[in-house]
């Protein structure tokens, strides 16, 4: 089985093209931080290439931007190809199947956002409840 998913922010720009025969391509690179912080407490990131087609392309290409968190999932290619130096060179790229923009409400509801306004502001975080307004209930009127 070969299935990857992985959550992190664009690196770039989605960068979009498409085929002789008419078929959209979207290619951008993704950050996603370790879960750990290495020795000096520094949570590195690892850059991997996503490469998107046909209507999941056209999703990134008109509603992702640098800095845009997102969730992709797919299966994991490996190809090579030989450099003008001679060498052979290897790539690893993601081929997503499903890409979700993960953020606010805002913009996971399909707003474009416009690529030169720059990062979004986090979301405000919602006050947390005060205990007042809790009603108690007698375990014995639960229908479970």
């Amino acid at each position: 089985m070969n299935k990857v998913i992985l959550i992190g922010n664009l690196a770039n720009d989605p960068e979009a093209r498409t085929t002789q025969s008419g078929i959209s391509q979207s290619t951008f690179r993704i950050a996603v931080q370790r879960r750990f912080a290495n020795q000096q407490g520094v949570r590195e990131a690892d850059f991997f290439t996503v490469i998107a087609w046909r209507q999941t392309a056209d999703f990134c290409n008109r509603y992702l931007a640098k800095g845009r968190r997102v969730a992709v999932e797919g299966s994991i290619q490996n190809r090579s190809y030989d450099a003008q130096d001679g060498s052979k060179r290897y790539v690893t790229e993601i081929i997503a199947e499903n890409i979700e923009a993960v953020g606010s409400r805002d913009e996971a509801a399909g707003a474009p956002r416009p690529r030169d306004n720059g990062p979004t502001p986090p979301p405000a975080r919602p006050a947390a409840p005060a205990m007042n307004d809790f009603t108690e209930v007698d375990d014995d009127e639960l229908p479970f």
